[in-house]
């Protein structure tokens, strides 16, 4: 028997906050000095072509995901249409 997990609460979490947009993105780049950390990789010359490579197919799969997912709701409703077409059947049975 388990108490322990009964007597849990669950930590709700703060939404996410928005992204920021584009201009001001730009904004913040055009504000950044020279010696920014960001700016001053010391990567070899393949690492960030590496970098670079994983967050395209980081992108490529999150836009995979997206397509799935409007693909597997289109899905569902038509399971449910179906579904709910196959009870009203049954009753008239």
């Amino acid at each position: 028997m388990n108490l322990g997990s009964k007597g849990k609460k669950r930590v709700v979490l703060p939404s996410r906050p928005e992204l920021p947009a584009v201009d001001l993105i730009l904004e913040d780049l055009s504000k950044a000095a020279p010696d920014d950390p960001v700016f001053s990789s010391s990567l070899p010359d393949g690492e960030v072509v590496q970098r670079f490579q994983q967050c395209r197919w980081y992108l490529e799969l999150n836009e995979q995901l997206k397509e799935a997912q409007g693909r597997l709701k289109q899905q569902r409703e038509e399971l449910q249409a179906a579904g709910e077409q196959l009870h009203r059947k049954v009753e008239e049975v």
